[in-house]
Order: C-alpha cells, then sequence, then structure tokens
C-alpha cells in the first residue's frame, strides 16, 4: 500500500472534533454581569429560573422595577403596560442579565457603556408570538429602544416628535417586535421549542435549561472531517500524479 493510501486511512480515521468550547457557560462583559457564572439561591421572580447556574446575582429584583435602577430606564413611558405585556419584558431582562448561555451570540458593543452585548440571538417562534400578542395594545412611541431617546433630568423620554401608539403600529408581526426591539439583540427564529435549535427567553424553574443544548449547537462550526475530506482530495490528486 502507497504512503498516501496510509495517509489518508489515519486522516479518515480521525473522529469528529468540535470547536468553540470557550462561547459555553460564559457571562458577557457588560452591566450588571458576574464576570462568571454561578448559583445564586435569591434570585426574584423571573429570574428564578437561572438559580443553578446564573450570570446575575441576587440584586435581580432591580430589574423588576418599572423604573430599572442600572439603566435608568422606564418600561412605563407611554403609560402602563399590560400585566401580560410587562411580564414578558421582565423575563427577557432577566434572560440577557442571568443566562451564561447567549456565548455565540456575543459581540463587541458599539459603546454606551458596554463592552459586550448579544447580536441575533435565535428566540423561539413561540416566544415571540405570546410576546407581540400579549404587548400588541400596550403603548410605545419607538421601535428600537436601545438607543436614540431624549434624555432629561436622568430619564429617557420620547424622542420629538415620537408619538405613543399601540405596539402594533410600531411592531406589524412578532418578528418586528423579537427583532427591532433592543436594535437586533434577539433574531425571530421559525424553531418552535423544544426543537434545541432556538433559545427559550424564559423556563419553568426546576426543570433543565433548554438552552444548555442550542448553546453548544451554535458554538460548534463544523465537525473536523471536513478538513479531513479536502485533505483526502489533495493527497489522492497527488497520487495521481505520481
Amino acid at each position: 500500500m502507497g504512503w498516501w493510501w496510509q495517509l489518508l486511512l489515519g486522516l479518515w480515521a480521525v473522529p469528529p472534533t468540535w470547536a468553540g468550547p470557550e462561547l459555553l457557560n460564559i457571562c458577557m462583559n457588560a452591566k450588571p454581569h458576574k464576570p462568571e457564572p454561578s448559583p445564586e439561591d435569591k434570585l426574584y421572580e423571573e429570574c428564578i429560573p437561572w438559580k443553578h447556574n446564573a450570570c446575575c446575582t441576587r440584586t435581580s429584583w432591580e430589574a423588576h422595577l418599572d423604573v430599572a435602577l442600572l439603566y435608568n430606564f422606564s418600561l412605563v413611558h407611554c403609560g402602563l403596560l399590560m400585566p401580560g405585556c410587562q411580564k414578558h419584558f421582565l423575563q427577557a431582562i432577566c434572560f440577557y442579565e442571568c443566562s451564561p448561555n447567549l456565548g455565540p451570540w456575543i459581540q463587541q458593543a458599539d459603546g454606551r457603556g458596554q463592552a459586550e452585548r448579544i447580536l441575533d440571538a435565535p428566540l423561539c417562534q413561540e416566544d415571540c408570538e405570546e410576546w407581540w400578542t400579549d404587548c400588541h395594545t400596550s403603548y410605545t412611541c419607538k421601535s428600537n429602544w436601545l438607543g436614540g431617546w431624549t434624555w432629561s433630568r436622568g430619564k429617557h423620554r420620547c424622542p420629538a416628535g415620537s408619538l405613543c401608539h399601540p405596539f402594533s403600529h410600531y411592531f406589524p408581526t412578532p418578528a418586528d417586535l423579537c427583532e427591532k426591539i433592543w436594535g437586533n439583540s434577539f433574531k425571530a427564529s421559525p424553531e418552535r421549542r423544544n426543537s434545541g435549535r432556538c433559545l427559550q427567553k424564559w423556563f419553568e424553574p426546576g426543570r433543565d435549561n433548554p438552552n444548555v443544548a442550542v448553546a453548544h449547537l451554535f458554538a460548534s462550526p463544523g465537525p473536523s472531517w471536513k478538513l479531513s475530506y479536502r485533505l483526502m482530495a489533495f493527497f489522492l490528486s497527488l497520487s495521481l500524479l505520481s
């Protein structure tokens, strides 16, 4: 057997390996995240699902205020949100602050006092649909809440000329809400919950975190057999020329 065939067989026998472990079980470099995830036994209400492994701290109660102390941002800039709508926002805030499974979507931030942010994290179809359904009669004055506000006396206000309308005016579809509300932090996925291919912004406390497997999937760019296949083709062409 020629040397090249021994090499080809050796390459083919290499088992698949996966990249991206540095993207798993991490916290982003942003307020109010911890340097690394750990258990937190006193998380508050909508943040409780992450108590076994969290990037947030027991101060998660601050996220449940109408005006968040950390961001000085008010959910009630156009009046009170409907209770069901407000609950979705609290879940989304807890998801952002507490989840250690956002590594594959962490990007460098473009200012605003944060070193990192998430971009295009794929939310499950039901998450976007339920969020939109429960919020479409609440009011806001902007489609992108990540910036562009008028600040007065340390608080944000609707920009001049931006009128308060029902959410359905600024977000005609569930995908619009998921993707625009925080500047493409989230992406509306066509995948459904428990598919293993989309993220849930909330899950029942006491159940296994379904987003762990999703992070593993998206942190894995591809198996090494793809490289092995190219090398095999290359050495095969050499053998034909020899």
